[in-house]
């Protein structure tokens, strides 16, 4: 008698868990993601390309930027969206390799060297990819160091870019971790929001 109550209070135990984990918790963080303070982040913060309507990409998941006319974002060991107009792909990883690994080291040189090409210090959020893959934040100060390069190429002066980076940047975390770091879709996507209202 003593076992058949054990495993009905197990059953009991297990769909109670599950209705808590399985229905209740999902459904009050859906509806958490409703509140208008939280839809633009539960929506993924994709940002829509005023000229057709399509997504442009999404301020969460870092994209790869190449022309001279855009900030680079931070390397990924995983395939990032190509450019401005590309769709996300969401992928999540890093490749793992051990600091001792010789394909590691010869990545961290080539890209090193190609900053120092550029004029750019190699700081390591320019070398070294996120663990997740993802990252779409560099440092105020990697950006900094990529505003003569933007300014440039878009035929700006300098200082006028620079209040683009101040709007982009996001404060310490908790106002004591870290540093402060930039958005590049974002700070990106208001340079060519510009452009269009110039033009």
């Amino acid at each position: 008698m003593s076992k058949l109550r054990a495993i009905i209070r197990a059953i009991r135990v297990t769909l109670i868990l599950w209705l808590l984990t399985a229905i209740i918790y999902p459904l009050f963080i859906l509806l958490v993601a409703q509140v208008p303070l939280f839809q633009d982040k539960a929506k993924g913060s994709i940002m829509v390309d005023l000229d057709n309507g399509e997504p442009y990409g999404s301020a969460l998941i870092g994209q790869t930027f190449t022309l001279d006319e855009y900030f680079h974002g931070r390397p990924s060991s995983v395939l990032y969206s190509q450019g401005k107009k590309a769709k996300a792909t969401g992928i999540s990883g890093s490749s793992n390799l051990a600091p001792s690994n010789p394909e590691l080291l010869n990545r961290i040189l080539e890209t090193a060297n190609e900053l120092q090409d550029e004029s750019i210090d190699p700081r390591a959020d320019l070398i070294y990819t996120s663990g997740s893959g993802l990252d779409p934040h560099i440092t105020f100060k990697s950006a900094m160091q990529q505003l003569d390069r933007v300014a440039s190429a878009r035929n700006l002066r300098p200082d006028e870019i620079y209040p683009f980076i101040v709007k982009f940047t996001e404060d310490r975390f908790l106002k004591i971790f870290g540093e402060p770091v930039v958005n590049v879709l974002r700070l990106n996507y208001a340079l060519d929001v510009q452009d269009k209202i110039r033009s």
